[in-house]
């Protein structure tokens, strides 16, 4: 079956709620868990027995919106953080140690960038950086033994977009694990099945909509009896583990490597808000993306000089081809407007009659934000640029209004410049 919007609008649905009993989730706020005996705790906690142990590595709310996610991604297995950045922590501290490389491709979120270039370096985890169709440099830096890949499938708030499928290819050809940062895109891209290992995204974003649940998943593909790139050398600090669990031996490395120490585990709660978002994904997907190509062409027509918006389905994206190509049913919630200085990119925002100031993304409202007085105020000139952020950037996160009145109130709020 085609896996399009309607494919999702049944999935979901079906996945969340239950035909007897509570239809809606259950919450099971529960931090600990009482055992039938010694032989079941010791089963558990080996993990042979599958029941809750504690809530800090996992508890049944959360296993519902693991196992949904996983489908709607079409991984073997999922776990639930406390946040995006809580998903992305566990996978790099699970999977890196000391000495260890990381290849960053594309432009980032904030808060990824300084994971990986500030906090991860304290911990003698080096990394290189380098654009999305750079693939020569890729490969090179693919050839010299590193450890992971990461990139995000629709750069934010770059909005550039990567060749998944090529550098997929590229990392299995050279062993190496690739992690995608699929916030901006669920139920448009699908990583897993071109070739990647792991799915981030952040729930607080499109998958809840409704800015009440703070929250993050990570998706695993399953891990092959024989040829499996966790199997080579480079990856020798795993294999007890990958060798003991088998073809979802991603999980319990997260679990033991990370989770269990770290404790960056979803609370029931937020789990269930979650899925409440779950359940209309695919419908807001559907028209969000619609509405942003409506929004950018209107915008892109109508706007006054000196202010210009960017949106890969417009013909002057240095990434139209692509998008045309291989994003089919869109990119995401995001574009974004350069206003040229910050002080018009303020005054525009003051401007704004409808649209909401924050920092978060696929809300189900609109919602903008100047880039480099706020999330990149702490960075320097030279990274902000190399990351896509120009002085006056507004990241523009468009929501469930009708499509004309959210440009109208941008053209108007331009008017003011």
């Amino acid at each position: 079956m085609t896996k399009d919007f309607n494919y999702f609008n049944t999935l979901l649905v079906q996945s969340v709620g239950s035909k007897t009993g509570p239809i809606a989730p259950t919450i099971i706020p529960s931090a600990a868990y009482g055992y039938a005996d010694a032989q079941e705790a010791e089963g558990i906690f080996a993990g042979e027995v599958n029941l809750p142990l504690y809530a800090r590595v996992g508890n049944p709310t959360n296993a519902k919106l693991e196992s949904i996610v996983a489908k709607m991604e079409g991984g073997v297995g999922a776990i639930a953080t406390a946040s995006g950045m809580g998903a992305i922590s566990m996978v790099t501290t699970a999977f890196l140690k000391a000495g260890d490389e990381v290849l960053c491709i594309g432009g980032f979120f904030g808060g990824t960038y300084t994971l990986i270039n500030e906090t991860m370096r304290r911990f003698g985890i080096g990394n290189s950086f380098c654009e999305v169709d750079d693939f020569l440099q890729i490969e090179e830096t693919l050839k010299l033994g590193i450890k992971m890949v990461i990139m995000e499938s629709v750069g934010n708030p770059s909005l550039r977009l990567p060749d998944i499928k090529r550098i997929a290819e590229l990392c299995n050809t050279y062993e190496t694990l690739l992690m995608v940062d699929n916030t901006a895109t669920p139920l448009l891209m699908q990583p897993l099945a071109l070739g990647a290992d792991i799915v981030v995204h952040s729930s607080t974003k499109n998958m809840s909509g409704h800015s009440a649940s703070l929250g993050g998943v990570a998706v695993f593909r399953a891990v092959q009896e024989e040829s499996d790139k966790l199997h080579h050398k480079k990856y020798a600090d795993l294999h007890k583990i990958v060798n003991k669990m088998g073809k979802k031996a991603f999980i319990p490395i997260c679990k033991k490597r990370a989770i269990r120490d770290m404790g960056m585990t979803a609370n029931a709660f937020g789990a269930f808000l979650t899925m409440l978002g779950l359940e209309t994904l695919a419908l807001r997907m559907e028209r969000v993306n619609d509405s942003v190509a409506k929004i950018a062409k209107i915008l892109d027509e109508k706007l006054p000089d000196g202010v210009s918006v960017n949106h890969p389905s417009l013909t002057s994206s240095m990434d139209h081809e692509r998008y045309m190509k291989d994003y089919a049913q869109g990119c995401g919630p995001l574009l974004t407007l350069d206003c040229g200085t910050k002080e018009k990119a303020f005054t525009l925002l003051n401007a704004l009659q409808m649209v909401i100031q924050t920092a978060n993304i696929g809300d189900n409202r609109t919602l903008a934000l100047h880039m480099a007085s706020t999330i990149y105020s702490d960075f320097d000139e030279e990274t902000r640029k190399s990351l896509g952020v120009h002085e006056g950037l507004i990241r523009v996160s468009i929501g469930l209004e009708d499509p004309e009145v959210i440009a109208e109130d941008f053209l108007q709020a331009a008017a003011a410049l």
